[in-house]
């Protein structure tokens, strides 16, 4: 399966902006229960990730009055994205190599969706569960 097949049934990519604050960008995190949100400059172009991660590590960090910050000042801006031809397994990979739990997808520079670690688990489950099927099939069929 393609990383296009997952991001066809998603609704409208959600975003926000560098000057948003991070208690905003966490309202929208938290209303639309997602982990992570690609950050868009004025002019739709990807600039960085902002996340639950990041929020913890400013928590974590200490930093004084989080909720004012400004995502710009939290965010990553070193993005790892991949392409709607790329496989899930290629897509998971990424994930793992570069321990991120998103990843923006990308094509003709603009950002068309979000794959996350969870969109490619239910893909490998799906997947297990149609092969434990035609086993079962196969079984019954040998008698």
């Amino acid at each position: 399966m393609l990383v296009r097949d997952i991001i066809r049934n998603q609704g409208p990519l959600i975003v926000c902006r560098p000057e948003d604050t991070v208690q905003t960008a966490s309202v929208i995190l938290h209303s639309k229960y997602i982990g992570a949100l690609p950050v868009m400059d004025e002019n739709n172009r990807l600039v960085g990730m902002f996340g639950e991660r990041d929020i913890v590590r400013a928590f974590a960090n200490r930093l004084p009055k989080i909720e004012s910050m400004l995502v710009s000042e939290l965010m990553a801006k070193n993005v790892i994205t991949c392409k709607p031809e790329h496989t899930v397994l290629e897509a998971m990979a990424l994930m793992k190599r570069h321990k991120i739990r998103h990843l923006p997808v990308c094509e003709g520079g603009k950002v068309t969706g979000m794959v996350s670690i969870r969109d490619t688990l239910d893909v490998l489950r799906q997947n297990a569960e149609q092969t434990a099927a035609v086993m079962r099939d196969i079984s019954i069929a040998r008698g």
